[in-house]
């Protein structure tokens, strides 16, 4: 397993230089100076080639690129071109602000999306099998953006039940977090707690189909045993799958979510930062999230190694 490990985070190294090298192109095609952004629009071409002097924009495109691995290999992203601020350090200030939230809309769409499955496939063609197969494909077919205006407009504009935007420290105020939060996370995963329990329903009534599930009710086993003993645990190694994707899309989702709800974390300074060109934030960004999949998709092995015994990674294993 070890050597499997040490295999994959190798293998990653390319995807990670891949990544960088297509955004790192794909900025300088982007149309816009943010030489002139920073110099203000009543600048002096003089001014504006003088900024551009100093952030380095007038070197040719490998002249930069080589500068910015350079600077990566030891651990410098740079310096935000409008913030003003060390890349790293702003990147770090938001993180536990996105994470908090994808982590509580994780945690919805496995506490909704699993629990839903697994009553509908017990419940197969009764009125609330269809109930929850539909709320489900309800769930899919909203883009998580219209749900999150609507949801304001319910709860905060009419209801006043919660806040409409805004975040709060969870380590200040867990009350005020959770409130603050609420909407962001529901509008993340609504769109997840549909896929998952599609995904619970048919895969768990072609666990409840196998020949041990059988032998398990022959004996005389409860219910509750035969699902939470014999059948959830072989539901889980495709489940695991579907939540590597979803926490994936949870975090490329923040994007959006986080811009419409006013949440100071690393979605909206993603957001932000290519309506303003600022490079070294956008860049060091993308490496960021392209690392956490790498890592998340890692994670998913080593859970189907857990959970099925079977599966064995690498030479001699």
């Amino acid at each position: 397993m070890l050597r499997y490990v040490a295999h994959r985070l190798l293998a990653s190294i390319p995807v990670l230089f891949l990544v960088t090298l297509i955004s790192f192109s794909l900025m300088q095609l982007v149309p816009g100076d943010p030489a002139i952004l920073i110099a203000g629009l009543q600048a002096t071409p003089a001014e504006v080639e003088r900024i551009r002097h100093q952030l380095g924009l007038d070197q040719p495109f490998h002249v930069q690129l080589f500068s910015w691995y350079a600077h990566l290999l030891r651990g410098e992203l740079g310096t935000s071109l409008l913030l003003g601020r060390d890349v790293l350090e702003v990147i770090l200030e938001r993180l536990p602000v996105s994470f908090s939230i994808a982590l509580y809309a994780l945690f919805l769409t496995v506490l909704v999306g699993l629990l839903a499955g697994i009553v509908a496939a017990l419940r197969q063609n009764t009125l609330i099998d269809q109930l929850v197969m539909t709320v489900a494909l309800i769930g899919v077919s909203l883009p998580n953006f219209w749900l999150a205006l609507m949801l304001i407009v319910l709860f905060a504009v009419q209801l006043g039940w919660l806040p409409s935007g805004g975040y709060v420290d969870f380590r200040q105020d867990l009350w005020g977090w959770l409130r603050a939060t609420t909407l962001p996370a529901v509008s993340l995963a609504m769109l997840q707690m549909g896929l998952l329990a599609r995904i619970t329903r048919s895969t768990m009534l072609e666990v409840l189909r196998q020949d041990y599930i059988r032998t398990a009710r022959a004996k005389g086993l409860p219910q509750r045993l035969v699902v939470g003993k014999h059948a959830l645990k072989n539901v889980m190694i495709p489940v695991v799958t579907v939540l590597g994707i979803v926490l994936s899309l949870l975090l490329s989702g923040s994007v959006v979510i986080e811009t419409i709800f006013s949440i100071p974390g690393i979605g909206s300074l993603l957001g932000s930062s290519i309506l303003r060109r600022d490079y070294p934030v956008i860049q060091a960004g993308l490496l960021f999230v392209a690392t956490m999949l790498l890592l998340l998709n890692l994670l998913v092995d080593l859970v189907y190694a857990w959970l099925d015994p079977r599966i064995r990674y690498g030479r001699g294993e």
